[in-house]
């Protein structure tokens, strides 16, 4: 009887014990992966919508321009230095003179509100127009006539699209 006793007690101890490495290998594997997680992120200047890159002045804000060729929608996100973070602005529209196919033409970008994030015509980071020759996949070349960010103005700031205007 007492054998059986020991041999129950080694048997839970064995298993205790098994059961304890097991939580504990679980604890510092999940330890390991929150400190990669917890790792500065890798800075890319990558625009975030996967857009065009339209850099204004000397590292100080940037235009991400996004075409949709299936509504010939064109959208200019409004973003920080590093593309990071959104930037509202109060301009009333961003005005894009383009040059394609030999022709001169200027879009214009009016402001987009939107319930969710607050933001109002006035205050926005999202600019947007519609033409029928965007939902081609002709590149073009443009400047953007004037735009105002916080206390910095920008004026005839020129790009080529999809290639942008920034070396990063």
């Amino acid at each position: 009887m007492r054998c059986r006793k020991f041999i129950a007690t080694l048997v839970v101890l064995a298993v205790a014990g098994g059961a304890w490495i097991l939580v504990r290998s679980r604890i510092n594997a999940t330890a390991l992966a929150g400190t990669a997680h917890d790792l500065p992120k890798r800075h890319r200047n990558l625009p975030p919508h996967g857009g065009t890159p339209i850099g204004l002045g000397d590292d100080g804000f940037n235009l991400e321009l996004v075409r949709d060729p299936a509504t010939g929608t064109l959208q200019a996100f409004v973003l920080d230095s590093e593309m990071e973070e959104f930037i509202r602005v109060a301009d009333p529209k961003i005005d894009l003179l383009i040059e394609r196919d030999g022709r001169k033409e200027t879009l214009t970008l009016k402001p987009v509100a939107d319930r969710v994030t607050g933001e109002t015509v006035g205050d926005t980071c999202l600019f947007q127009t519609r033409a029928d020759w965007l939902k081609g996949a002709d590149p073009f070349k443009g400047v953007i006539r004037d735009l105002a960010i916080q206390d910095q103005k920008f004026h005839a700031i020129p790009f080529a699209f999809p290639e942008g205007n920034t070396k990063d």
